[in-house]
């Protein structure tokens, strides 16, 4: 396999203040590293729950509707074969219509990640995904962090010192 960093398609300044700002408000980076890893950690992948819920030791996600395996499988295999991030399939490719399904079943989705103490932080909601415009949709980056990439990438992006411009 490929080496793929899919953080790599985000710009790298915004990727770290997003990051760093959804690890403020579950209590710190630590905690978020930890939301990581029990993710990465678990099994089945908690996207698949039944209950639409993952808990952790310092919080819990919750999520507007469940996914299915096959939904789940699509999603990892799309998201890898996308180039330049535009997950939206391309008119006439194999598959058009269960990726477009797929988009359609994952856009209305709501992610809440809440620590578990309140006076950790307030928490944070974001969507699977980012529609740019009718042929152009990307994974959210806080999505990907946190269900997908690797966690010594994610880390990475979350220490990253801002660039001078």
């Amino acid at each position: 396999m490929k080496n793929f960093n899919p953080l790599n398609l985000y710009n790298q300044d915004d990727l770290s203040q997003i990051l760093n700002e959804s690890a403020r408000s579950l209590g710190g980076i630590n905690y978020f590293l930890l939301l990581l890893e029990a993710v990465r950690d678990a099994q089945p992948h908690p996207l698949i729950a039944k209950n639409a819920e993952f808990k952790f030791s310092v919080g819990s996600i919750k999520w507007s509707k469940p996914i299915f395996r096959e939904k789940y499988t699509l999603l990892k295999h799309v998201r890898i074969n996308s180039a330049d991030g535009n997950i939206f399939p391309k008119t006439g490719i194999k598959g058009y219509k269960t990726i477009l399904n797929l988009l359609r079943t994952l856009k209305p989705i709501t992610f809440t990640v809440s620590p578990k103490n309140i006076k950790d932080g307030g928490g944070f909601t974001f969507q699977p995904l980012i529609i740019v415009d009718g042929k152009t949709t990307e994974i959210n980056p806080l999505f990907e962090a946190i269900f997908f990439a690797p966690v010594y990438l994610v880390k990475k992006s979350l220490t990253l010192k801002k660039r001078p411009s």
